[in-house]
């Protein structure tokens, strides 16, 4: 596996796991800031996770059938 690889891989990992830490602290304070619209929050909260998590495996799923990866 070239260096090249191994940096695209690591992108499309690093990236969904990045987008889920800021919404998860984003919906954290805006809990903390307003209780009461805490199930909205959630709701919104869980669509970003898998709008998130669908575009790292789509990714991962493009480099196996480019055949980036081997």
């Amino acid at each position: 596996m070239s260096s090249v690889t191994v940096l695209i891989l690591l992108l499309t990992t690093l990236s969904p796991a990045i987008v889920i830490g800021m919404v998860g602290y984003s919906a954290i304070k805006a809990v903390g800031r307003n209780p009461s619209a805490s199930s909205r929050i959630l709701l919104t909260m869980i669509i970003a996770f898998v709008f998130a998590e669908a575009i790292g495996i789509l990714a991962i799923l493009m480099l196996y059938l480019y055949g980036i990866v081997d």
